[in-house]
């Protein structure tokens, strides 16, 4: 599965936090954290605009690391990403992230699904008659 998929299936190499950090783009940072700061009713500082990818090593910001209950429940269940968890479709916590990005669930049910190897037939000895 790609690594650039959150935990809740968002796509993270798309979010501004990302592109502003993978740029190095301190213009971007500022419009992202006054945007977030009044969509979410707290003070976000630029400084805190620094995202290298929720299931990747290094930077992240104060929201991803410690206060998305999404990425704690899959991190706590040892999970690769929710589209791993049986309680999947019914999860309030991914109630959110679907209704406002229906492509997040089908990044999720996508990397559940059965994959080929080499492009053949899954049933072996296809080819023979």
């Amino acid at each position: 599965m790609n690594r650039f998929i959150a935990y809740c299936g968002l796509d993270c190499e798309t979010c501004e936090a990302y592109i502003a950090t993978k740029n190095d783009d301190d213009g971007l940072r500022r419009e992202i954290a006054r945007k977030w700061s009044e969509m979410n009713g707290v003070e976000i500082t630029p400084d805190m605009i620094n995202c290298e990818g929720c299931r990747m090593d290094g930077a992240k910001t104060p929201y991803c690391e410690s206060l998305c209950q999404i990425r704690q429940c899959a991190m706590g269940k040892g999970l690769e990403t929710c589209g791993g968890c049986q309680g999947m479709g019914s999860c309030e916590k991914m109630r959110m992230v679907v209704e406002a990005a229906p492509e997040a669930l089908e990044n999720l049910r996508s990397s559940r699904r059965p994959r080929r190897r080499g492009g053949g037939s899954l049933r072996p000895n296809s080819n023979v008659r």
